[in-house]
C-alpha cells in the first residue's frame, strides 16, 4: 500500500506465474500486441517489458515499455545462462532462434534502496557508505547504482531510487536468498535510506 512509485524490488522465478498464466499473456497478451503492430505497418522487433498484474481474471496490462524493467532486470539477468549480446542481436535482426533460452538452475533477490520522501520530494548529495564491505560477503551479491552520483572518489545519493542489492542463490533456496539480499542493504548507509522489507514475501503465500 501506498503511492505509485518505480519498483521496490523484484524476485525471480516468481512461483505465482504458473505455466498457464504464461500461456495466457502469450496468446491474449503479447500475441495480440504483435499482430496488431504488424498490421499497422510498424512490426516490432527487440526487448518490450510488459507490465502485469496478477488478478482473479487473468493478467492485466499495467503498462508497455520498449527496454527492460527496472528492477526486474537485476533479477533476470543473473539467471540467464545464455549469451545476451546474441539474443538481442538476433532480436533485432529477426533471427531470434526459436530454441530456449538456457537458464541457470537459480533465484535472485533484489532490494531497491530509496531516498527519504521517495516518491515525492526528497533530498539528493547524501554520502554513501559501505558499499565497500559487499565485496566481504558471498559470492553472488551485486549492487546496482540507480540514482548516484561520484565525486572524489566517493558515492553520494542523486535520485528516488538510489541503489539495488541483488542476491542470487541456489533455485530451491530462496528465503536464504532473501535473506542474503537484506544482508547486504543493511552494510551499505546513507541518510534517509529505506527500503521495503517484504520483498519475495508473497513466493511463501499458501
Amino acid at each position: 500500500k501506498g503511492k505509485n512509485t518505480g519498483g521496490m524490488g523484484a524476485y525471480a522465478p516468481a512461483p505465482a506465474v504458473k505455466p498457464e498464466i504464461l500461456s495466457q499473456v502469450k496468446l491474449n497478451i503479447i500475441k495480440p500486441v504483435l499482430r496488431g503492430m504488424e498490421k499497422e505497418g510498424t512490426p516490432y522487433q527487440g526487448t518490450l517489458y510488459c507490465g502485469l498484474m496478477l488478478t482473479d481474471d487473468g493478467p492485466k496490462v499495467m503498462e508497455f515499455n520498449c527496454r527492460f524493467g527496472d528492477p526486474e532486470t537485476q533479477v533476470v539477468l543473473p539467471l540467464i545462462d545464455d549469451d545476451l549480446a546474441d539474443i538481442l542481436y538476433q532480436a533485432a535482426t529477426g533471427k531470434l532462434r526459436r530454441s530456449r533460452i538456457k537458464m541457470h538452475d537459480a533465484c535472485a533477490v533484489c532490494v531497491i534502496m530509496a531516498s527519504s520522501g521517495y516518491p515525492d520530494s526528497y533530498k539528493t548529495g547524501k554520502l554513501i557508505s559501505g558499499l565497500d564491505t559487499i565485496d566481504e560477503m558471498e559470492d553472488g551479491v551485486a549492487v546496482f547504482h540507480a540514482g548516484t552520483t561520484l565525486k572524489g572518489g566517493k558515492f553520494y545519493t542523486s535520485g528516488g531510487r538510489v541503489l539495488g542489492v541483488t542476491a542470487v542463490g541456489r533455485k530451491n533456496e530462496l528465503r536464504e536468498t532473501i535473506v542474503t539480499a537484506y544482508n547486504a542493504v543493511q552494510r551499505i548507509i546513507f541518510d534517509g535510506a529505506y527500503y521495503r522489507t517484504d520483498i519475495g514475501a508473497k513466493a511463501f503465500d499458501s
